[in-house]
């Protein structure tokens, strides 16, 4: 199966500029309720993951809230998980990625940021492969 079938697009998903500040990124990720957020950089390549715990870190090392606003999200990404995929990936590869992540960041062939296939959606996938194959087999 291709993934695209599974993809929710860039334009009905929630991502933020790598150029926004800390403030904007916190108040993007409270106003939608999420727990990481996909970031893209002016060209629309996918750069990373800001999470909670990226926020959460900025906040203890920094040394007044005031000095968060001149802070871009780009700064605070701690760690490069949520690894993108190609368009082209296949399906054993998502599995092996959404064990870890609670998305996957999706590229097109040049590396533009596409949209994100989600660990509900994979799951679901794959439940559905199994039921139809131990459908078949009886």
């Amino acid at each position: 199966m291709n993934l695209l079938f599974l993809l929710h697009p860039k334009d009905e998903i929630i991502y933020i500029s790598s150029e926004a500040t800390v403030r904007q990124g916190l108040e993007k990720m409270k106003a939608h309720g999420y727990t990481a957020i996909p970031v893209i950089n002016g060209n629309g390549e996918y750069i990373g993951t800001v999470s909670e715990g990226d926020f959460l870190w900025s906040l203890c090392e920094e040394q007044s809230v005031k000095a968060l606003e001149k802070l871009s999200v780009s700064d605070i990404i701690r760690t490069k998980r949520d690894r993108a995929v190609t368009v082209s990936a296949d399906m054993n590869e998502l599995l092996l990625l959404i064990m870890e992540q609670n998305f996957v960041p999706v590229t097109d062939d040049r590396g533009k940021f596409i949209g994100i296939v989600t660990r509900r959606d994979i799951i679901k996938y794959f439940y559905e492969k199994e039921k139809s194959e131990g459908e078949q087999k009886v």
